[in-house]
């Protein structure tokens, strides 16, 4: 690492958190911070539990899409299936979960990709991004919330690169997951 760098993962002081809204999926609270170069601060911070984004693909390389709306955007958008992880719930199982909750598809040898951090600028989320089999002859009931319905589909993954180019495929932990699996994990198959 270069020496700009020989600090990275030096943790603040939170002198003060003040409760802001308490809602269904995430806090927001107001800290003042001492940084580790000594500057006092004031943050907004969104407590945000983490989550899984799955990348499911078939063995003649078909990926598992899922189209459902989204309150950020105030339309139905296109995505790789993604979840809550609940509490303490290994990402790998939570993965597995999601998947089955979401598209009835059964995962097989989950892997996980990387880590990601949605904004560290106002977030502590962390996103787990992970990568797994399928068998499309193998689906389960889909159990969704009460507040969600997901419209799934097997798309060819030349297709699913297409639509990222034409950003058919806006969110970032799935553009991430793609691009890590093409990048890092889908050359080395090939060889």
């Amino acid at each position: 690492m270069t020496e700009q760098f020989n600090k990275v993962g030096r943790p603040g002081k939170i002198l003060t958190t003040t409760p802001v809204y308490h809602g269904p999926i995430f806090d927001l609270v107001k800290q003042e911070i001492e940084t580790p170069d000594g500057l006092k601060v004031e943050r907004d911070l969104i407590d945000h539990g983490n989550a899984v984004t799955i990348l499911a693909i078939t063995a003649d390389d078909q990926v598992v899409l899922g189209s459902e709306y989204r309150v950020g955007r105030n339309s139905e958008t296109v995505s790789l299936p993604a979840g809550l992880i609940n509490g303490d719930e290994d990402p790998l199982v939570a993965a597995k979960r999601e998947l089955q909750e979401e598209t009835g598809y059964i995962a097989h040898a989950p892997q996980l990709m990387t880590r990601i951090s949605s904004s560290e600028g106002f977030t502590n989320e962390t996103v787990n991004l992970i990568l797994t089999r399928i068998d499309p002859s193998e689906r389960g009931k889909r159990h969704f919330d009460h507040d969600e319905y997901v419209n799934t589909a097997l798309v060819p993954l030349k297709d699913v690169i297409q639509m990222m180019r034409r950003g058919q495929i806006r969110s970032a932990q799935g553009i991430c997951a793609l691009t890590w699996y093409l990048t890092f994990i889908r050359p080395e198959e090939r060889a």
